[in-house]
């Protein structure tokens, strides 16, 4: 699965670590749905490490298409919950 980060590039993410991914995006929104803005943070922060850690960066000239946007970094509750579908972030 090709997935890109808001301002920072695409990764290649293999399938085998949705699961661990998605155990972070059912937390990120419930942390949304309730408003928790510092846990909220925290999570989507470990979100998106995870995806840097279990990815492998594509360069900079790829032009991919990708699979799953997620947020970058420094966006707002706000934000994020505007890019959310029934499922979260990530489906599944």
């Amino acid at each position: 699965m090709i997935v890109r980060i808001m301002g920072e590039g695409q990764v290649a993410l293999a399938d085998s670590h949705l699961a661990e991914l998605d155990r972070l995006d059912e937390e990120l929104l419930a942390e949304i749905e309730s408003g928790d803005g510092p846990g909220f943070r925290a999570t989507l922060h470990a979100l998106l490490a995870g995806v840097r850690e279990f990815g492998t960066p594509l360069p900079d000239d790829s032009l991919e298409p990708s699979e799953l946007i997620l947020p970058s970094p420094d966006a707002t509750l706000e934000e994020v919950r505007a890019m959310l579908r029934d499922d979260g972030l990530i489906p599944g």
